[in-house]
């Protein structure tokens, strides 16, 4: 850093301190930011669950001492997320919409963003965070990117618990300045001024704490390229964001528009499974064979720091060999004693599985995802009948997606009509986002019992209700092109039976 940088940098804390420098400590601080700080608490909270960022275990040795030891998790935090993220979005799921140069246009955009993998990744933060958002924006290659945001990096700004119509993105970069570390923190707000006014205003924080987000500096400190602030009238009508709520209440803030986690509701259950598990691996750990002996027998001849062993008195054991444990006493007295505990392992997985069943329930999740129910092998249709709470727990989820997947769509056509965002001026999609339907088609995957539906199609065929060229396309995942392409491979390999039943009308009248 220069020492005219140094200077400004004290003329700015000075400046701070009498208030002529804005300066946050939280982001919600902010007067424009209107959400409780204790959501934020919450989420990270969450957010350590899911890293699986434990405290460690507290306990007491044999000799009445304290010790601490790391705790043997499960993370079924992110073991339920990425279950249910994958069951809801995956890379067959797909979009369409009706006008064909829009539908190619946003399936140009989600290719080019890898959206299907990303999305169902994302996702998985989402439920265990209780969200996440999105906004497209336009990067130095004139091609719309999405970037993302997880919950601990978004801040409604005035909205109901309804919709959030403004909202602030937070971003952090760490560098090192002096031999320190100084940490970045972009604040961009997206704001109506009124109805047909839409501001998106940049602002930079430096902090030398990592826990506080700082003074405010110049943009150009970081982002030689970024403005201030963008004022769009009459342009954008709708916002240049979309956020995902995990369906449900907020029963932790009712009054909050922010969605809530797996943790949230869970947490006891949670600290069960994974102080039970925790407890069954150290007893594992400390119940391997141990055989008491006099320390006698385990003492060679020689000198046990480094001294050679006596030829004739070689040591007998193993140098890996930890079985056995020497005892202090009379030698005559001492005898070999096998120490080995036995390690409970029924009721320990009897008392997790008590635990599962329950985190199971509370997440909505069927009996017997995580937990084990000792049926055997089930039939594809009694798999999807025990599915059922999960289905419907997918069914609340896929509401809330097809919701933020609209304001997405929404979002990267607004600012594909922008020509402000591209180097040369040209807009790159032209049209009423108004007008715009998307429909959203998801795999249904497991839920389906794909013999009985293959089955129950074929005699609405056989009924004349359904085309041959549709059934090949839902229950063998053909293109419409394929599918015309078996249909007429099918009728040239059928013999004609026209001309040989007309011959023999005309052979019996003769």
């Amino acid at each position: 850093m220069s020492l005219i940088q140094q200077i400004k940098d004290w003329f700015r804390k000075g400046g701070a301190k009498l208030g002529m420098v804005k300066s946050l400590t939280n982001i919600t601080d902010d007067d424009r930011v209107s959400i409780d700080p204790m959501e934020y608490e919450r989420i990270k909270l969450a957010k350590l669950y899911y890293k699986d960022d434990l405290p460690k275990v507290k306990y007491r040795n044999s000799y009445g001492e304290y010790r601490h030891r790391p705790l043997s998790s499960l993370n079924v935090t992110k073991l339920a997320s990425k279950k249910l993220a994958s069951i809801i979005f995956n890379e067959q799921c797909s979009l369409s919409l009706e006008d064909e140069t829009t539908n190619e246009f946003i399936n140009e955009v989600v290719k080019d963003n890898k959206f299907n993998m990303r999305f169902e990744q994302r996702l998985e933060t989402a439920i265990a965070l209780g969200g996440l958002a999105a906004r497209p924006y336009v990067d130095d290659n004139d091609v719309i990117r999405i970037a993302w945001a997880n919950a601990d990096q978004f801040y409604p700004l005035r909205n109901n618990t309804d919709d959030i119509s403004e909202c602030a993105f937070a971003s952090r970069t760490v560098k090192t300045e002096n031999d320190r570390n100084a940490y970045y923190t972009l604040l961009e707000f997206h704001e109506w001024d009124d109805a047909k006014t839409y501001h998106i205003t940049n602002e930079l924080y430096r902090s030398y704490q990592s826990d506080v987000i700082g003074e405010q500096v110049a943009l150009e400190t970081l982002y030689s390229n970024l403005a201030p602030e963008l004022i769009f009238t009459d342009v954008i009508t709708k916002p240049l964001f979309a956020y995902f709520r995990t369906p449900g209440a907020n029963n932790k803030n009712l009054d909050s528009p922010l969605g809530v986690g797996i943790v949230d509701n869970s947490r006891n259950v949670i600290d069960a499974i994974n102080r039970t598990h925790d407890m069954f691996v150290h007893e594992v750990r400390m119940g391997k064979r141990r055989i008491a002996v006099p320390a006698e027998m385990l003492k060679p001849t020689g000198n046990l720091y480094g001294d050679e062993v006596d030829d004739a008195h070689p040591v007998l054991f193993d140098k890996d060999e930890d079985v056995y444990q020497g005892m202090y006493g009379d030698t005559d007295k001492l005898s070999v004693t096998d120490l080995t505990s036995d390690i409970r392992s029924t009721q320990f997985k009897e008392s997790i599985d008590y635990f599962l069943r329950e985190f199971e329930q509370q997440i909505g999740f069927s009996s017997g995802t995580f937990s084990y129910d000792g049926q055997g092998i089930k039939t594809a249709t009694e798999v999807v009948s025990e599915n059922s709470a999960t289905y419907q727990t997918r069914s609340s989820y896929l509401t809330q997606v097809e919701l933020f997947l609209n304001q997405l769509v929404n979002a990267i056509l607004e600012v594909a009509s922008v020509g402000q965002f591209f180097s040369d001026g040209k807009p790159r999609w032209t049209g009423n986002v108004e007008d715009v339907e998307l429909s959203v088609h998801f795999d249904d995957g497991v839920f389906i019992d794909k013999d009985k539906q293959r089955a129950d199609e074929m005699q609405l065929v056989a009924a004349g209700i359904m085309p041959k060229l549709e059934y090949l396309k839902r229950n063998f995942g053909l293109s419409e092109e394929d599918a015309q392409k078996w249909l007429a491979q099918v009728t040239n390999e059928q013999p004609d039976y026209s001309a040989n039943v007309f011959q023999e009308q005309d052979t019996g009248g003769v």
